[in-house]
């Protein structure tokens, strides 16, 4: 695996790239979004605030998982390269979103709904950065054709093998690869699907409703052969959550065409 690019003395960690490229892309295709859906406001700016407060979301709740090695040296792991948790991303990525929508007074069901395929491919790309970086987010040992070996990688895969009781030399899932086609379907999905219910309106937010069941099945499904430790019911914590991203989304998808809709405004008569 690649965890760094050299170029001179220069030292430029592979997942800090894939992430600033899909913060990118996520922003051409938010802006493209807006544009279809005649929403005023700025994609890009908005994506590099939330991708901000994302990066330091997954931190922090990544820190908080483990409170006392935290407060014995919390200068060192603040500042160091590793350590990110996908829901403390989510957390506020999605909170810093909410709040520049409302702030530019976007139609909120409408916002989530066209901030979905960028959210879908931006996590698919940066789930490249996992794999080249190979911190740790690969999945069991397998004897499968397409098995991979990352003995380089941040998280060198030597050490999983000989914990799950196969030889240090042995090929693991490549679950960076899976998310990475996974959810690029799903965006050309709701990208498809965003279009065609534009021409044929459905209520607004179903797009996002459909966006938290997909994605929710999809991690759980990948979750199944990841190395992650298991705690409710058997399950890792993405799991969990990934049941309760099923459980809103249907909940959404179903309430949201039965709403009271609002009256449209009725026009002042001139004496």
């Amino acid at each position: 695996m690649i965890p760094y690019l050299h170029l001179g003395p220069l030292q430029i960690p592979t997942f800090g790239l894939m992430v600033a490229l899909a913060l990118i892309v996520a922003a051409y295709i938010l802006h493209a979004d807006f544009l279809r859906r005649g929403l005023k406001a700025d994609a890009f700016s908005m994506i590099t605030i939330a991708g901000i407060a994302g990066i330091a979301g997954a931190k922090l709740y990544h820190l908080l998982e483990s409170p006392a090695e935290f407060f014995a040296n919390p200068i060192a792991l603040i500042f160091t390269r590793y350590g990110f948790a996908w829901f403390g991303g989510f957390l506020g990525g999605f909170g810093a979103m909410i709040y520049l929508g409302h702030r530019a007074n976007l139609p909120f069901w409408q916002f989530l709904d066209a901030c979905t395929p960028a959210a879908a491919f931006g996590y698919a790309i940066g789930r490249i950065g996992c794999f080249l970086s190979g911190d740790g987010d690969y999945g069991r040992p397998t004897n499968l054709p397409w098995g991979m070996s990352f003995p380089n990688g941040v998280v060198p895969t030597t050490q999983t093998c000989v914990e799950w009781g196969s030889s240090a030399n042995c090929k693991v899932h490549p679950a960076p690869l899976y998310e990475l086609f996974i959810w690029s379907a799903i965006g050309a999905l709701l990208w498809y699907l965003g279009s065609r219910w534009l021409r044929n309106p459905k209520s607004a937010g179903q797009l996002f409703a459909l966006y938290l069941i997909l994605t929710g099945i999809a991690r759980f499904l990948v979750e199944i052969i990841r190395i992650n430790p298991r705690s409710f019911f058997g399950m890792s914590n993405a799991q969990t959550v990934s049941v309760l991203s099923v459980a809103a989304g249907l909940i959404l998808f179903f309430w949201l065409p039965t709403r009271p809709q609002p009256a449209p405004a009725k026009s002042k008569s001139r004496s």
